[in-house]
């Protein structure tokens, strides 16, 4: 008994070793308004007391609204030329992690106005955008980092309610587990959006039944994130200010939830709500609202049915969340507040899911994408 106890001290050593000589870096995207300053930001970030360090910035890029690194770590993808009103493009950089540079090496037209969301598909050889202004999503072949000219770009032209929903917006493009299917919430369409991707199709979209799913009407759905281990789905949605649950299997969304983000709640405005992520150990799920509420909402998840509970909320430290994430150990959540042009680090209690600020805070022009990778 005494032997097994060593022995499951030294794994636990060389685990906590382990994950001690890891790199871990932040990527930071922003709204620069101008090609000639920093766009893209870039932090050394310590999982043991949140600390961050800065190590390089990128610049000769405008407005790089959304960023991706890829699963290997060679590369950081960009939504490029974002909130440029005829623009859009896609851009690619090397990441060298011995230094922390991002030397960039391709761009391309992003295949419609506005571009919001980048990922990268397992296979490594494809990566999906959404289009917000434009209404549509595109696919582009990659290799060994350079992007190649958009394979495939499917235009929407639904409408819903609101003045803000006079036309489709694809608002993220979200790959399931599997990456067999390619999800897009469009927000101008109260619909989440559903495509089969074969990453052996010259046009890897590939028709999905069902197409889509059916949110409220006047609830523009955002973003989307699924649980790590269960077979649900969470989307966050912008106009009415709520988070959808979802049972999830091969392309089908089934609705489980619908509850409120917010503190209170009136009627006929937009509550702007903006992200949406699960924990890594898939025991809360976090969402945030921008307006005159800027906050993190805390939900414990039931891992049997999927079911949210609001266990909590938590001030962003500054206005306008548009974009958060939890680093890959699960002890810290970032929240980049746009308006107020700060980054602010969180503690993340793994018991209960509630956050505390650390002190620690960065000052930058209107962060609008936060992105960690292990190395």
């Amino acid at each position: 008994m005494i032997k097994k106890i060593q022995l499951l001290c030294l794994l636990a050593l060389g685990i906590s070793q382990l994950l001690s000589a890891q790199q871990y870096y932040l990527f930071i995207g922003s709204y620069n308004r101008d090609k000639n300053k920093q766009g893209i930001y870039i932090y050394r970030f310590n999982p043991g007391n949140g600390g961050l360090a800065p190590v390089s910035t990128v610049s000769n890029v405008l407005n790089p609204a959304y960023l991706v690194p890829s699963a290997d770590g060679k590369y950081l993808y960009a939504c490029t030329e974002a909130q440029t009103p005829g623009a859009g493009s896609v851009s690619s950089y090397g990441f060298n992690p011995e230094t922390g540079q991002a030397t960039w090496l391709s761009t391309q037209p992003a295949g419609g106005e506005n571009p919001v969301y980048i990922t990268e598909h397992n296979s490594h050889r494809w990566l999906a955008v959404a289009h917000y202004t434009g209404g549509s999503a595109a696919v582009f072949p990659v290799q060994d980092g350079h992007i190649g000219k958009a394979a495939q770009v499917v235009v929407f032209k639904d409408s819903s309610l609101t003045d803000r929903q006079r036309s489709a917006h694809i608002h993220s493009a979200v790959l399931d587990p599997a990456h067999r299917f390619l999800f897009l919430p469009d927000l101008g369409a109260d619909k989440i959006r559903c495509f089969a991707f074969d990453a052996d199709a010259a046009q890897p979209l590939q028709p999905a039944a069902p197409p889509f799913t059916a949110t409220v009407p006047g609830s523009g759905p955002r973003h989307f994130t699924f649980h790590p281990e269960q077979p649900f789905a969470y989307c966050i949605e912008e106009l009415s200010g709520m988070v959808s649950a979802y049972r999830y299997a091969n392309g089908r969304l089934d609705s489980l939830q619908r509850i409120t983000a917010h503190r209170t709640r009136k009627k006929d405005i937009d509550y702007s709500g903006a992200d949406i992520h699960v924990s890594p150990d898939g025991r809360f799920l976090y969402a945030s609202v921008r307006g005159k509420e800027n906050i993190i909402t805390i939900y414990a998840i039931n891992q049997a049915t999927g079911l949210l509970t609001r266990t909590g909320y938590q001030s962003t430290g500054g206005d306008h969340p548009r974009n958060f994430v939890i680093d890959p150990t699960g002890k810290y959540l970032l929240v980049a507040n746009q308006i107020s042009n700060n980054v602010v680090v969180f503690e993340r209690n793994m018991q209960t899911g509630l956050l505390m600020q650390t002190g620690t805070t960065l000052t930058m022009p209107a962060p609008s994408c936060l992105q960690i990778k292990a190395y």
